[in-house]
């Protein structure tokens, strides 16, 4: 049976040992394998005859990162599909993002990869180098294969309906104004952005539990406690996804002089981001705690924070230092949570002052009725999602890209970005010609951050002058990413992002 042919890799490892002390040369081929092709056949014919044995390391689904959905077939069909090869002596089940590991374990005589992974600067990755480098200090050699080549992630898009028709029939026109590797050199070029991060600092917390019903006296809900996380959140959660894609980032923001969580803080911080703390001794960093079950849906939400206006002088001394560098900064990104620390006088400075100003003014529970986007005399670009934009202009049914220009107007936006869940986002720019896209992910896990994942991507593409269409579809790839993301858990990162683009433009 093939599946006896299906090992771990320690075992990959001492079958590869025992056929070197025979003698024998070894070949190892690793990939994803989601579709097993023509042209991934003859890729490992190739290799197979270029040695006495082939083996095989396919990635583990928790692995393959190319965005939501995929794989299509999960680790063990792909690796029985592989395994059913004659060509192929063994075949294991990689836990881990590159072959690095396996490459130092196998130490192959030679490693085999397909002609499209000859230049290394066409790998988004930057994996391949790596792999290289792995078996070369073994005394192994790279080989690439040149035959028919072909794409799963092609053919799984083109025949087995991976995307719905609406996405489908979206992504076909997209693909007819800008390709996959043109948006990601786009991206790329972000990198000399310098982005100045504004807002509050959220501590998130979950709580999981595990429901046991009605008490036995009255109508309360019960639940067992198993565990819980915390996640860092607000503002700190949009720095990390700018410092992906922009060189430069820097978050200002407040935090309580006492429980400031500073620590936390710092350590979830990617290390390239400069931060400016402001204390306040009256406030405590916030933290919102959320009791959640098994499947990551909110029972209960708990808010430890005063959202009391800043002490005049801590709010004096945020000021002073928005007039002194507001000028420094390519782009100014603005979550605004609404909890209090960001001003009337801090809104009036960045609106005076930053060179391109993208702000988002949540709504949630702790705000309701009180914290709209309005506060913001003028602003470059708006992100809000539906029910955002109906509270800001006072309007339940009205059709929303009258109500986004009608907003756009008010604010002199030159761009305005409401995002709508299930329905996808539009964006209408500085002549009001309305942009759409669908969701791109039809599987959610948590969508805690997607909108501050989008506001991100999108602001930082606008500022850094990509086209609308081409910056609402780059942010409404990175939101169907964060969907997949417990909480905060970790950004979007940018090398996932641009295999996911990669994915949907094949």
């Amino acid at each position: 049976m093939s599946t006896e042919k299906i090992v771990s890799i320690d075992q990959l490892a001492q079958r590869s040992a025992e056929l070197k002390a025979q003698g024998k040369t070894v070949a190892l081929c690793h990939g994803t394998f989601d579709l097993l092709h023509i042209g991934h056949i003859r890729h490992l014919q190739s290799g197979s005859r270029q040695a006495d044995s082939l083996l095989v390391s396919v990635t583990a689904d928790e692995f393959v990162n190319k965005g939501p959905g995929r794989p299509v077939f999960n680790e063990h069909l792909r690796a029985e599909n592989i395994a059913a090869l004659a060509c192929v002596d063994r075949v294991a089940i990689n836990h881990a993002v590159t072959a690095v590991e396996v490459l130092d374990q196998v130490k192959p005589d030679l490693y085999v990869k397909g002609s499209d992974y000859k230049s290394t600067s066409d790998d988004i990755t930057g994996n391949i180098q790596h792999e290289k480098d792995a078996v070369e200090r073994h005394g192994g050699r790279i080989l690439f294969t040149d035959e028919l080549t072909s794409s799963s992630t092609r053919l799984l898009n083109e025949y087995f309906e991976v995307f719905s028709p609406e996405i489908s029939a979206y992504l076909d026109q997209f693909k007819g104004t800008v390709g996959g590797a043109d948006i990601i050199g786009k991206l790329k070029g972000l990198s000399g952005l310098k982005v100045l991060v504004v807002g509050e600092a959220i501590i998130d917390e979950y709580h999981y539990t595990s429901p046991l019903g009605q008490t036995g006296k009255g109508n309360v809900f019960a639940v067992k406690y198993n565990d819980y996380e915390r996640f860092a959140g607000g503002a700190i959660a949009v720095a990390n996804h700018v410092a992906e894609f922009a060189g430069n980032v820097t978050l200002l923001t407040g935090l309580g002089a006492t429980q400031s969580h500073e620590d936390f803080i710092r350590s979830n911080l990617n290390p390239a981001i400069e931060p400016v703390f402001f204390f306040s001794q009256d406030r405590p960093t916030i933290v919102k705690r959320r009791y959640v079950d098994a499947d990551i849906a909110k029972l209960f939400e708990v808010y430890f924070y005063n959202d009391a206006p800043l002490p005049e002088e801590t709010n004096g001394k945020i000021v002073a230092w928005l007039d002194r560098h507001l000028g420094d900064y390519d782009a100014v990104i603005v979550p605004d949570f609404g909890n209090g620390f960001i001003s009337n006088e801090m809104v009036e400075a960045l609106a005076k002052g930053a060179k391109y100003l993208a702000v988002n003014a949540q709504v949630n529970s702790g705000n309701r009725g009180y914290h709209l986007i309005t506060r913001y005399p003028n602003a470059d670009f708006l992100s809000l999602n539906e029910p955002e934009l109906r509270l800001a202009v006072h309007d339940r049914n009205g059709a929303i890209e009258e109500l986004a220009g009608q907003l756009a107007d008010k604010l002199q936006a030159k761009h305005v970005a409401i995002t709508r869940g299930t329905k996808g986002a539009l964006m209408l720019d500085n002549d009001k010609t309305a942009y759409k896209i669908p969701a791109l992910s039809s599987q959610v896990v948590d969508r805690i951050g997607a909108g501050d994942a989008f506001l991100s991507v999108a602001g930082l593409c606008l500022a850094g002058g990509l086209e609308p269409e081409q910056a609402l579809f780059a942010g409404s790839v990175a939101a169907a990413l964060d969907v997949q993301i417990v909480c905060n858990r970790e950004p979007v990162r940018a090398v996932a992002l641009f295999k996911y683009i990669t994915t949907l433009l094949k």
